[in-house]
């Protein structure tokens, strides 16, 4: 079904990111209310949160428990490495962006071992390069991919990577930060040990917690794994089994704006229908600026539905924080690209967003660049040429 989305409240400007985003005035509202953390309402609404989180999953999701975790995203990615993977560890971390590069140096931070595949910023791993590096090293025991890679905007082939990994007897642990409740990971479908996201994203929160989807044989090992008090997986899961409590403070208002967007989740139509929104968002909106001049970064094969990356313009008189700002002022925040090798800016496709709101944002893009006096929003011929040799044209 099609969504109908609202316009922010208040002269609130479009978050064309990857998080935090445009959240709907229901969800807003729900954080009104001071909720005890001790009381009972509160454990009946974290109970009620683990277990939609898991329904979620699909197929073979009876295998696994949601244990939440206070803090940013990057809270949930440690909890997950540092206490999934045991002291004597060591994991094949696929990197094809700033997100995988975190978790490698995480890793470091831990003192856990690992090997870094990096692809760089225009490809996405692939499974005979994960089979080639499981089967160079018999020391290593997990795999972490990155589900959708927003530095470029890749959405990264889980399938024939979670294969390789079993093929060999690994585990796999997926940051799917970006990319959980809009592009499905049914375990039936795709092996993992663990998958984390975050409140803020395609579930249409507001920051505050992460989540993790654990095989409860996984979390029934990790016992002592942990180098961190706050972080600790395990003992988060057994508190919270044990007294319906978190261990320390939790967001209690962030919680209970998550309910309500999971409500309105369900009511869209689920997972499947949160992706396709977004995939008409991303058609609409790359249709509309390649109309303009502007490149994207990938091709279609990797175009994820979560954000997009595109070249900037070589046209001397197109300023990227100019361009921001101009953005701003028509009500749209986009966000600055994040590749090593060319000059790029980045705009989200998820959110209270719709097709509408795309249309808009193209007709604002090119009132920027007349405004601007950006005459193509053409890039390099160097940007092209860096594409066409890493072979992602």
């Amino acid at each position: 079904m099609n969504k109908r989305v609202e316009p922010p409240r208040l002269g609130e400007p479009y978050l064309l990111t990857p998080g935090p985003l445009t959240t709907s005035f229901k969800v807003k509202q729900a954080m009104l209310r001071d909720w005890g953390s001790w009381d009972a309402d509160f454990r009946q609404m974290t109970a009620e949160l683990r277990a939609r989180l898991v329904a979620m999953l699909g197929d073979g999701g009876e295998a696994y428990d949601c244990v939440p975790l206070q803090g940013s995203g990057t809270f949930i990615v440690e909890a997950m490495l540092g206490s999934l993977v045991p002291r004597n560890g060591k994991v094949l971390v696929l990197a094809n962006g700033a997100y995988g590069k975190r978790a490698a140096h995480t890793l470091a931070c831990l003192g856990r071992k690992y090997v870094l595949l990096d692809k760089g910023d225009y490809l996405p791993p692939r499974g005979v390069e994960v089979a080639e590096a499981l089967a160079a090293d018999d020391k290593i025991t997990h795999v972490v991919a990155i589900h959708c890679e927003t530095s470029s905007g890749i959405l990264n082939p889980l399938a024939e990577i979670s294969e390789a990994t079993y093929a060999f007897g690994r585990k796999l642990l997926i940051d799917s930060m970006s990319a959980f409740g809009a592009i499905p990971v049914e375990p039936a479908k795709i092996r993992f040990e663990a998958l984390v996201s975050s409140a803020n994203k395609c579930i249409e929160g507001v920051p505050g917690f992460g989540f993790a989807l654990v095989r409860r044989s996984e979390l029934e090992e990790a016992s002592g794994n942990s180098h961190s008090l706050s972080l600790d997986l395990h003992a988060q899961w057994r508190h919270m089994n044990e007294t319906g409590q978190w261990r320390f403070t939790p967001p209690t208002h962030v919680v209970s704006a998550f309910l309500q967007a999971l409500t309105e989740h369900r009511e869209e139509g689920g997972v499947a229908a949160r992706g396709a929104r977004y995939a008409r968002n991303r058609d609409l909106l790359v249709t509309g600026m390649r109309g303009l001049g502007f490149e994207t970064l990938l091709n279609e094969r990797w175009l994820s539905p979560i954000i997009v990356t595109f070249f900037s313009p070589a046209d001397p008189a197109f300023s990227f924080d100019r361009f921001y700002d101009l953005m701003k002022a028509r009500g749209f925040i986009i966000y600055p690209g994040k590749l090593t090798v060319v000059e790029s800016f980045r705009i989200g496709c998820i959110g209270q967003m719709d097709e509408a709101v795309m249309h808009e944002v193209v007709r604002a893009a090119r009132a920027c660049l007349d405004e601007m006096g950006v005459g193509s929003a053409a890039p390099s011929d160097t940007a092209l040429e860096e594409r066409a040799r890493l072979g992602a044209a």
